[in-house]
């Protein structure tokens, strides 16, 4: 089985970074409990853009797609992204006007030390 990174782009409007923090946390909290998960890694940029809103990039590593769909699961299927368990996922818990972007990634390469 090949991880998955699954790679979200978070634009936070100015004054709620920290409740954006938190919910990425709440997140965080959750997938750690469940088979399959790696490792989560949250960036913020170091620069506002021009509406004075904040970027942050957050990657979410699982063992597979797999252990992911099965997080996820029914979250795909309905408006709220609410899986199995009641929790809103596939960033569908970020409140507005915050915005999440999320993909899916397998990594086809890697260089460094």
């Amino acid at each position: 089985m090949q991880q998955l990174s699954v790679i979200n782009t978070i634009s936070v409007p100015a004054g709620m970074e920290q409740q954006a923090e938190q919910v990425r946390q709440q997140y965080v909290d959750y997938f750690s409990a469940q088979a399959g998960f790696v490792s989560s890694t949250l960036y913020k940029s170091i620069t506002r853009q021009n509406d004075d809103s904040m970027q942050y990039v957050n990657i979410v590593v699982w063992a597979s797609y797999e252990h992911f769909a099965a997080v996820v699961s029914k979250g795909f299927a309905n408006s709220d992204g609410e899986n199995n368990d009641g929790m809103r996922v596939l960033g569908s818990g970020f409140p507005a006007p915050i915005v999440v972007s999320p993909g899916q990634y397998h990594v086809i390469a890697s260089n460094g030390l």
